[in-house]
């Protein structure tokens, strides 16, 4: 299983999560005055005494600012504010009433060693003004040190774009819960170190979650290859890629791993990964009745030609849980009356260009990756791992979990396919497909952070007994 991440949630769904505080009994002052001395005290915790340069927006982002400003003020700092207007709303007025230090006008800012970008935070939909973008895109690039409170103004919180030009921040404090731009592309990577303030919002229901380290058993006393979990690959036209999953498997805790495929053996198989061969479909098939299977991968150098279509039709016909990789996502299109109608889950890993090809013309109309991975596993009912620096990892009913800020040593070739093996040894271990796949991402990061720079994927599947040992049940 793995550990339930913190939540993400839309700027609709903030707003509603905050009324519910407010319903409580709680002001808007009072919450306002909790988000605002949560983000000063990491402030001051990574900036000291630096002399500080606070920027406030209009509304209630504007208003987190003069507290925030208040609360270093307090501790000794030099701090100043910049108004880019009066405040607009009732808590902002009422925050800048209780700052005791200097407020000048925006257009009067000058550079500073660190600044705080308190302008529009998560609420923003459209573009900054050119001269007050320009600006303020100068105060930020010349400070040494940068945070944004909640969300980097001038970009969209719900569809992760940049709505001016992109931006660099050393930190981001998120207030209350992660956004969407937090965490997905194009804006994540402009983020710097992320840090969650909380304020007391209830975010159990959440079904988006930023992923968290899994918590996995050690096998116990009773255990044995089989109730480890047997995963079978079949091979296609360039099974070095079949080998590498294989090892993969085998690494993430698989107890027995076979090959499937013709003729003989490729002569690189070790002897720990047993052969089984089945030279035409019908033996394919016979081979997958063995009831033991836990999970089966398809995929992985298959192929595309008639025969890599006849391996595809065969695996989504075995009565096994079934994960779909690499060239079978590009013959799946022809097959997905077959995904509705298994007994068991498939799994589909899709990088961007294959997601593509699967989504179709639908592939760019959702708000972001999130919604887009989503709407693809309800329509075709299955689970999905859309794979990328912002990989997200969605089921058919609506949860999903961003594996964010990969390891971007991993853009390397075969890496798709240990993926695919780690989440076939985590399937046929406990048969939960949406926690096998959060699983899986999440150890091949770790494994990749291991592995060091300019790694190979064959030193990726190696290292993930080491990743796996992060997980393990004290």
């Amino acid at each position: 299983m793995a550990e339930r991440g913190s939540a993400v949630l839309t700027v609709a769904e903030m707003v509603a999560a905050e009324q519910a505080v407010f319903d409580s009994g709680v002001s808007v002052d009072a919450l306002m005055q909790r988000a605002g001395e949560g983000a000063g005290q990491m402030i001051w915790r990574i900036g000291g005494m630096t002399p500080t340069l606070v920027l406030c927006g209009p509304g209630n982002n504007g208003g987190d600012g003069y507290v925030i400003a208040e609360f270093l003020r307090r501790k000794g700092v030099p701090v100043t504010v910049a108004a880019l207007t009066e405040p607009r709303t009732d808590a902002a007025r009422h925050a800048r009433a209780r700052f005791g230090g200097e407020v000048i006008g925006f257009d009067e800012a000058e550079p500073a060693t660190q600044v705080v970008d308190c302008l529009f935070g998560s609420g923003l939909t459209r573009p900054l003004d050119g001269v007050v973008w320009h600006r303020f895109a100068e105060l930020v690039g010349r400070a040494r040190r940068s945070f944004a409170i909640d969300l980097p103004s001038g970009a969209d919180a719900d569809r992760a774009i940049w709505l001016n030009e992109p931006l660099r921040f050393d930190q981001v404090l998120a207030l209350g819960a992660w956004k969407y731009a937090h965490l997905l592309e194009p804006v994540a990577s402009d983020g710097g170190a992320l840090s969650l303030i909380e304020i007391g919002v209830d975010t159990e229901t959440a079904k988006v979650r930023r992923i968290a380290r899994p918590v996995i058993g050690a096998p116990d006393a009773r255990s044995h290859k089989y109730r480890r979990g047997l995963v079978a690959v079949l091979v296609g036209a360039m099974p070095g890629a079949a080998l590498l999953a294989v090892h993969a498997a085998q690494g993430a805790g698989a107890g027995y791993v076979k090959l499937i495929g013709s003729g003989d053996p490729p002569p690189q198989s070790p002897a720990d990964i047993v052969w089984q061969r089945a030279d035409d479909a019908a033996a394919v098939a016979e081979a997958l009745r063995d009831p033991r299977i836990g999970a089966v991968v398809v995929g992985p150098g298959l192929g595309r030609d008639d025969q890599a279509r006849s391996l595809l039709e065969t695996a989504l016909a075995c009565p096994h849980p079934l994960i779909v990789d690499a060239d079978a996502l590009h013959l799946l299109p022809g097959h997905f009356a077959s995904l509705k109608g298994r007994g068991a889950p498939v799994l589909l890993t899709p990088h961007q260009g294959e997601f593509e090809a699967l989504a179709g013309e639908a592939a760019g109309e959702a708000t972001n990756k999130v919604d887009r991975a989503r709407a693809l596993a309800r329509k075709l009912d299955a689970s999905l791992l859309y794979k990328g620096a912002d990989t997200v990892i969605a089921a058919p009913d609506g949860r999903a979990v961003i594996a964010d800020r990969r390891c971007s040593w991993l853009s390397v070739a075969g890496t798709g396919d240990v993926l695919a093996g780690c989440i076939a040894a985590r399937l046929a271990g406990h048969a939960q497909p949406f926690e096998a796949m959060t699983e899986a991402a999440w150890l091949h990061d770790r494994a990749a952070r291991i592995s060091g720079p300019a790694f190979s994927a064959l030193q990726l599947a190696a290292a993930l007994p080491q990743a796996l040992e992060a997980c393990l049940e004290r």
